[in-house]
């Protein structure tokens, strides 16, 4: 199944409405970039999404199996060397409960396998149309 989402843009700088489903965000530029900073900007986004998956993935896993996962923080951080055309994403990942050591490793390497994370780590192919006149 494709997820298709919207991205829409007027002349405000640069203040983008993103509609997937019934859900809307916001994404904008900060102040130092032009924009009003009134939403995240495209590379929080775009980490953020790992996160997401990040939380979501574990707290299924943690519930099929019964494990005793009270709470999960992920944080993210992202730096681009445009020279070595190099992207690091650094998640650190905070597990809160009654969990053996045993657990929060496996926990880990469930977090490896979210899908997004997977999505990041493999060559992705982007194909641009132009549409309308």
């Amino acid at each position: 199944m494709a997820t298709i989402a919207n991205a829409h843009i007027g002349r405000d700088h640069y203040k983008v409405t993103i509609k997937a489903g019934k859900n809307t965000v916001i994404a904008d530029e900060g102040e130092d970039k032009g924009g009003k900073d009134e939403g995240f900007n495209p590379f929080e986004l775009f980490i953020a999404s790992l996160g997401a998956c990040t939380c979501v993935t574990v707290r299924m896993y943690a519930d099929r199996k019964q494990i005793n996962l009270e709470e999960i923080k992920v944080n993210l951080s992202f730096e681009r060397d445009e020279a070595k055309n190099v992207t690091n994403i650094t998640r650190q990942i905070e597990f809160t409960g009654a969990l053996t050591d045993a657990e929060r490793n496996h926990l880990i390497e469930i977090a490896n396998k979210c899908p997004v994370h997977k999505v990041m780590s493999n060559p992705i192919h982007i194909a641009t149309q132009l549409v309308g006149a």
